[in-house]
């Protein structure tokens, strides 16, 4: 069975645009790199011409990642997600027990999170102990730095699908 990949519709989107820009430009324009550094001369020692071959197979590389990511994708419209409970899509206001703070994710696919910008994996520590928890629900999560504990404070939907 494939296994499938959540995402939002953002996500899917943002994905079919790096293959897009992949396929139509970027391969196009590393097969004019090959060809110019072709004419230099000697492949042996010609380093423009490795780099670009080196870069041709970073680029096949990633359209097959995001092909079979794509083929695989589970898009969901984070905007119309039940926010009973704490699910894919959701944004969960936390405190952190520990320091008195106060934190907001969203809870997204392991393609889309970004901590920084306030989105977590739902396959992450965190992600997992949030599956399922409700507004007033204590969350145990077993990170890297070591055991932390979170106060489900608040569950809404993303303002973005």
């Amino acid at each position: 069975m494939v296994e499938r990949i959540p995402m939002s519709k953002r996500g899917h989107l943002k994905l079919k645009d790096e293959l897009y820009r992949l396929e139509r430009v970027e391969r196009h324009e590393v097969v004019k790199a090959i060809e110019i550094a072709r004419e230099h001369g000697d492949l042996k020692e010609n380093a423009e011409y490795h780099a670009a071959k080196d870069r041709q197979g970073h680029i096949e590389g990633r359209i097959l990642e995001l092909k079979d990511k794509l083929g695989r994708a589970e898009v969901i419209d984070c905007v119309k997600v039940n926010c009973q409970r704490a699910v894919f899509g959701t944004v969960v206001n936390l405190l952190d027990m520990d320091s008195d703070e106060e934190v907001s994710y969203q809870l997204l696919g392991p393609e889309e999170s970004d901590v920084k910008r306030g989105s977590i994996s739902v396959l992450s520590p965190l992600g997992r102990s949030l599956l399922g928890k409700e507004v007033g629900d204590e969350v145990l999560a077993k990170t890297p730095g070591g055991t932390r504990e979170f106060e489900v404070m608040d569950i809404s939907p993303s303002e973005f699908s």
